[in-house]
């Protein structure tokens, strides 16, 4: 049994993950496991650089999590940054705040990397070794993953949630223009990725971060956030696009006056449903088997 402690630090949110690693039984006993929006990626994609008050607010969740990994003594640790800091021509200022406060530099890893650890995360749990498309939804950007028991083709491309709602919404709620503006991206995307990674070919998706699980939750009706009813629920492509069109109709104060959206994703996860439902009528698969493991669990299970 080896203890360890995984921090996974994505454009708009950081996570951590204590856990002990069964490298015999294939087990993840979940310790702690918790997730912070600190949105690092706030106008990387305008000024190339990250933001100060970016900075000290995942530096000020840092300090957090340090005191959680001591507290439950996991000896390894294993620090990963993804798109807002691979993009940042500040990232060195980031870098020297994590190793500061945690002792451990962060890993700033590629989109294939990343794609990686979220297919592993996603899919040892899962029964049977179909073809499966894993798909992680982010801040920054969006990994696309196919394989069957490994990964056998994968690629990151740039439309994630805040990117895009950076770039293109200026009203409330999103005009008919900013969502066919998001679309186009989406669309332009989607062709770069299936020039390495077949997403046509897969017989299951597999969903994963909070873009996913915020619009399985809606679709579920829930009434406040319960991983363990989202966790492996199987959410169709018509509830998806119904999702999508009520969130794009709702002002950011509807947004916000439901429980299951995290407040802060309520000014994103539009862009973020619209990249799911255009990835569901690009594959033409009928649903999306949503996961609360992912790029997480990947990285625990590499430490282990």
């Amino acid at each position: 049994m080896t203890r360890v402690a995984a921090v996974d630090c994505g454009t708009n949110s950081i996570r951590l993950l204590v856990a002990d690693a069964d490298l015999e039984t294939g087990e993840l006993a979940e310790l702690d496991r918790r997730m912070t929006i600190v949105r690092l990626g706030q106008g990387v994609d305008r000024t190339g650089r990250l933001a100060p008050e970016a900075l000290e607010r995942t530096f000020a969740a840092c300090r957090e999590y340090a005191e959680v990994i001591k507290a439950l003594d996991a000896r390894k640790v294993r620090f990963v940054a993804t798109s807002a800091s691979r993009d940042a021509e500040n990232r060195e200022d980031f870098v020297r705040g994590v190793v500061d406060i945690l002792g451990v530099e962060p890993e700033v890893i590629s989109g294939d990397q990343e794609a990686e650890f979220s297919f592993v995360g996603a899919t040892r749990e899962l029964p049977g070794h179909e073809e499966r498309l894993v798909v992680d939804i982010g801040g920054g950007s969006t990994e696309f993953v196919v394989g069957h028991a490994h990964v056998e083709a994968a690629r990151s491309v740039d439309i994630g949630c805040v990117r895009l709602t950076e770039r293109h919404v200026r009203d409330d709620p999103m005009t008919a223009a900013e969502a066919a503006a998001i679309r186009a991206d989406i669309e332009a995307a989607l062709d770069l990725a299936e020039r390495t990674v077949p997403v046509r070919e897969a017989r299951t998706l597999v969903g994963l971060a909070g873009s996913v699980t915020t619009v399985a939750a809606i679709a579920l009706g829930l009434k406040e956030y319960d991983s363990a009813a989202i966790h492996h629920s199987r959410i169709s492509r018509a509830q998806v696009a119904e999702v999508t069109r009520s969130l794009l109709a709702a002002t950011h104060d509807e947004r916000a006056a439901n429980p299951v959206i995290h407040p802060g994703r309520v000014d994103v996860i539009s862009a973020g449903a619209l990249v799911l439902l255009a990835i569901m009528e690009r594959t033409g698969l009928d649903e999306v088997v949503v996961s609360e493991h992912d790029i997480l669990d990947g990285i625990a299970w590499s430490i282990a």
